[in-house]
């Protein structure tokens, strides 16, 4: 199903707001690797058929989307928070940084933030945090699908670094063989140690 067509912007839009940044991270429950936030502008006119949340999409569909959003926003930002940073201060605190990381990338600025989930950033600029908003607004999908494909696109890099743990496949999720290997291995740099399945 694609996303809602732009409501949430309309109504930014409607109170004078022109620069507005749908917000989404990935990784946030894998056991290894960074999370990665963006923060995507999309001009008010745009043509991305198939736009929709990143989880229902295929990785086919999400390489094509993450070429044209690049081809058409008006701004990305990316924010990654590093494995030993998630470990300190935890996965949400970690998420909502690598967001706020993502949005001060954004050249030009935005005004109006739009933001998935129920936790607004922290951020001096007018913001609505969107319950499910990586299926219900077209700039937070965008923002979903560029975080997605970034983080991916790193965990195959760690992979060729770390092969034993299957990254390119696993993306640092706990699969069976992920657990399996880091029983047998032991973990590697890029672990997250405060998250269970990697402490045990």
């Amino acid at each position: 199903m694609d996303v809602h067509p732009g409501e949430f912007e309309r109504q930014a839009r409607k109170r004078g707001y022109t620069k507005i940044a749908g917000i989404d991270e990935a990784g946030r429950g894998p056991l290894a690797g960074p999370v990665v936030a963006a923060a995507a502008i999309l001009p008010q006119q745009f043509c991305l058929p198939h736009l929709a949340d990143s989880k229902r999409l295929s990785p086919k569909r999400r390489e094509q989307l993450f070429d044209a959003i690049y081809d058409q926003a008006v701004s990305i930002g990316i924010g990654m928070v590093d494995p030993a940073e998630i470990d300190r201060i935890n996965i949400l605190q970690a998420s909502l940084l690598a967001m706020k990381i993502a949005v001060n990338n954004l050249k030009p600025a935005p005004d109006f933030l739009l933001v998935d989930g129920i936790f607004p950033i922290r951020s001096r600029i007018p913001q609505l945090a969107i319950k499910q908003g990586d299926s219900r607004s077209p700039s937070i999908s965008a923002a979903s699908i560029i975080a997605k494909v970034t983080r991916d696109r790193l965990m195959g890099f760690y992979d060729e670094e770390f092969p034993e743990f299957g990254f390119a496949s696993n993306k640092g999720y706990g699969t069976k063989e992920h657990r399996d290997a880091i029983r047998t291995h032991g973990c590697c740099a890029i672990h997250r140690r405060s998250f269970r399945g990697v402490s045990e």
